[in-house]
């Protein structure tokens, strides 16, 4: 029997039973959706809660102050802490595992208005590292530099939704933005920015000016003095070093106030890299749970599959011993089962794959939750449940053909579907 006349036979073949061949290509395409569809949903909220944590800042952590808890030094417990300016440098030198250690001073209470509109915003200073730190991506324009920070200069750069409420319908580069009458020039403005956590507000309706600026125009207010800020902002030299950071910027700043470094109450700190890392666990758990359902629903669809194979074949005994009776070979009898089952087997899956990415891609197309990234279906998944049916469904046909083929051809012809 040449190969055409194979396919030529296995396809009229499978037409003849069509119901059994659906069911089979049915159960197989369904593990596959189920599978691909199921990861797709994990992956998409693991990548959105990421790009979140990521919106709010690179491995940042916030050291904000706060009054002491324990006594030290002969001084009391209940004592406010401010940090001040000297703090900057003595940090930056005692901290060896940190990158960056820049202050943040903020004030919500400087009027902001242009020649077109005035606004309530909140007036940012800080270092040019900010912009990176804080993942303020820029849409127009630029951040300010060293320069301006040397320079004192009144430069500003506008939150996205800061810049339409003062500057409606227009370009606001190079316009002045009057705060509390100062007038800065806007040099930039801040690209479309996602944000659903934040410990002082959302940064698209900021204004961010130079720290040396902020100082001299917005000094920090009493109990503050004119040399303290709001909180420093840290980031370790990498994530394995953020430990090991964070405690080096605890005993620099206990030092230079006279507190217990570990007096937690005196400097509060909000380490997003810890809670990046305990989302991590969660959605590493949550991707077993989806695995194991995922398992689970495979052995499922493969008892179905097997179920139907077994049954389509025992019922073509008689079948089989018309062929021997008629001189065909085992092997030639096992080759077709063979091709039928793996016809199936290749079909379904492609029906399955196209099916799931292809439901991936529509859902995808609809606005979505900042916490979710979509559906983001992952080859490997899908071709691993396509592969493990497939073999399923093929040695499923393989199984009862090779005991019917082994038999004596009488036996076989006596045989009756149901019996």
């Amino acid at each position: 029997m040449t190969l055409r006349d194979l396919f030529h036979d296995v396809l009229r073949t499978l037409w003849a039973h069509k119901l059994r061949a659906f069911l089979t290509m049915f159960g197989i395409a369904w593990g596959i959706v189920s599978i691909v569809l199921m990861v797709a949903a994990g992956e998409g909220l693991r990548k959105g809660q990421e790009e979140q944590a990521r919106n709010l800042g690179k491995d940042v952590m916030i050291v904000f102050h706060g009054r002491t808890s324990l006594q030290a030094g002969g001084t009391h417990a209940g004592r406010q802490v401010h940090w001040e300016d000297e703090d900057l440098p003595v940090v930056q030198a005692e901290t060896p595992d940190c990158q960056y250690a820049i202050p943040e001073l903020e004030q919500d209470t400087v009027r902001a208005h242009s020649n077109f509109n005035n606004a309530a915003l909140t007036v940012t200073g800080s270092h040019p590292q900010f912009a990176y730190i804080r993942s303020l991506d820029v849409g127009q324009g630029r951040f300010y530099d060293w320069d301006d920070m040397r320079e004192a200069r009144r430069v500003a750069f506008l939150g996205s939704d800061a810049a339409k409420q003062l500057f409606p319908g227009r370009n606001p580069v190079g316009e002045n933005v009057y705060l509390n009458d100062f007038p800065f020039v806007v040099i930039g403005v801040m690209a479309k920015k996602k944000q659903d956590s934040s410990y002082d507000g959302w940064d698209v309706n900021k204004i961010f000016i130079p720290f040396s600026a902020m100082r001299r125009d917005f000094p920090d207010k009493p109990p503050g003095t004119s040399t303290t800020f709001d909180q420093l902002l840290v980031t370790p030299k990498s994530v394995s070093q953020h430990e090991a950071c964070k405690h080096e910027v605890r005993v620099a700043l206990a030092r230079m106030h006279r507190y217990d470094p570990r007096d937690k109450e005196a400097c509060p700190i909000w380490d997003t890299v810890q809670e990046a890392q305990a989302f991590k666990t969660m959605t590493d758990g949550m991707k077993y749970f989806l695995g194991a359902v995922g398992i689970v629903t495979l052995l499922l669809g493969g008892i179905g599959v097997m179920n139907v194979m077994l049954v389509a074949v025992r019922e073509r005994t008689r079948e089989i011993g018309v062929r021997k009776a008629l001189g065909a070979p085992a092997a030639t009898i096992l080759r077709q089962f063979f091709v039928e089952a793996l016809i199936i087997a290749l079909l379904s899956g492609a029906i399955g794959l196209g099916v799931a990415f292809g439901f991936c891609a529509l859902v995808n197309l609809l606005p979505m939750p900042d916490f979710f990234a979509g559906l983001i279906p992952d080859w490997t998944s899908g071709l691993v449940a396509a592969g493990l049916l497939g073999t399923i469904a093929v040695g499923a046909a393989l199984y009862p053909a090779r005991r019917a083929a082994s038999i004596d051809p009488i036996e076989a012809l006596r045989y009756e579907a149901g019996g």
